[in-house]
């Protein structure tokens, strides 16, 4: 069996390391081993931080939501109740957006809510 030598492979996989290691303190952008068992977490952080910014996301959207219908006198789950009986499929980034440019226009989808609603 003919022998490998490994040199250039070995070189561009730690330039691969060191490249997405750049900016970390201390030996975290020095070290090969080190710097590659921070990239490794760093991965997996960021992979879990794309699904946690779609739930913060949400959870703001509705925080401005109830926050906006609540001079009106209704709960945001009567709210968002109303709009689904008067047949108004908006989603909440879409509200959340009417409640903080256009009030006028989100205080037409509120008293369409309550009217929906009965109240």
């Amino acid at each position: 069996m003919a022998r490998v030598k490994r040199g250039s492979n070995k070189v561009e996989r730690r330039k691969k390391i060191f490249k997405l290691a750049k900016g970390y303190f201390g030996s975290k952008h020095r070290l090969y081993r080190t710097a590659k068992e921070q990239v490794e977490r760093s991965l997996a952080y960021a992979f879990v931080g794309r699904k946690q910014k779609k739930r913060d996301f949400r959870r703001m959207f509705t925080i401005r939501i109830n926050a906006a219908v609540r001079p009106f006198g209704i709960s945001y789950s009567r709210f968002m109740d109303g709009l689904k009986k008067a047949n108004l499929e908006l989603d909440r980034k879409v509200l959340a957006q009417l409640a903080v440019e256009d009030e006028a226009a989100f205080s037409t989808l509120v008293e369409k809510a309550k009217f929906a609603l009965g109240r």
